[in-house]
């Protein structure tokens, strides 16, 4: 970059300090500007120390849910010392100071574990986020079980982005809580966030397909039984099987895995749906008059499917 040195008398080329926003001339070191606002991107490199200019961004990502932004101070110890009397005097006095967000940023670490736990990916746990600081809004849900509530929320979130988990699977990462808990602070999110916008919450139509290839992978099922499954979970939507998806989706998976090479005894797949053994047998006894049409021809044939004994 060259501009013209008044102490030169030419046109020369100048340095741009970063650090100090100088712009110095490379001939004589006269500074021709000063205070200089860098407008480049905000990122640093470790040319020297790496051998590369990969870039690193400087600080984390503010959260518009936190009234600043999530940016903070954080005072530690030196070098894991205990003996710095100033620096744990200013510890001490940072955490007896009053932080609004406290509460919020604890709520959102909880639903962070919760959802790396259950391998939610981000959108679903921003969702929940949200859904939680309009709870807490409205101030109303203090003397109630917070873990049943962040965990309702998380179910919330699931449900809204088209993800859905079942409430066992969430019950299993809520810290106690239980699906009781969980299905009443549920119904009280949902009914302060319609008083809250005046209209009712879309929380999603769940289906069996939506659980299907969860459940039939921690079966350890191949692709081809997973394929049929999936096809025969579908085809049942026809008919008018009074059950609930979850239970709808366990006895499929049971039918097609006896129509198989790999059966799985009911018990199994109890244990990799969260439904009831009992609620299994009784969902397939719903199922059976309707086999012939559900189960894909390609994967199994009349003979086989008369064959199939009741769980």
């Amino acid at each position: 970059m060259d501009a013209y040195c008044s102490d030169c008398k030419k046109s020369t080329e100048v340095v741009f300090d970063h650090s100090a926003g100088d712009m110095v001339c490379s001939e004589c070191g006269l500074v021709l500007e000063s205070h200089s606002i860098d407008e480049t991107s905000e990122w640093r490199t470790f040319a020297n120390e790496s051998g590369d200019n990969d870039p690193n961004r400087v600080g984390g990502p503010s959260n518009p849910l936190l009234s600043d932004g999530g940016l903070s101070t954080v005072i530690s110890k030196p070098n894991g010392t205990t003996s710095d009397f100033l620096t744990s005097s200013l510890g001490r006095w940072q955490n007896r100071g009053s932080n609004s967000d406290r509460s919020l940023i604890l709520a959102f670490k909880a639903i962070g574990v919760m959802s790396d736990r259950l391998g939610l990916v981000a959108t679903i746990k921003d969702r929940a986020n949200e859904i939680y600081k309009k709870v807490e809004d409205q101030k109303s849900s203090r003397g109630r079980n917070q873990d049943a509530i962040l965990a309702a929320c998380l179910y919330i979130a699931c449900r809204q982005e088209d993800k859905p988990r079942t409430v066992k699977e969430i019950c299993s990462v809520a810290n106690g809580a239980t699906k009781k808990e969980i299905g009443r602070a549920k119904e009280y999110i949902v009914k302060q966030l319609e008083l809250e916008m005046g209209q009712s919450v879309e929380m999603g139509t769940i289906h069996a397909g939506d659980f299907m290839r969860r459940f039939c992978s921690n079966l350890g099922m191949t692709n081809q039984t997973v394929k049929a499954a999936q096809e025969a979970v579908k085809k049942s939507e026809e008919f008018d099987i009074r059950r609930s998806p979850i239970s709808i989706a366990a006895a499929v998976i049971y039918i097609v895995t006896q129509l198989s090479d790999e059966k799985k005894p009911v018990k199994d797949v109890s244990l990799a749906t969260g439904v009831a053994e009992g609620t299994i047998r009784n969902s397939f006894k719903d199922l059976y008059p309707h086999l012939s049409k559900i189960i894909p021809n390609w994967y199994a044939q009349g003979q086989d499917l008369k064959n199939i004994s009741s769980p």
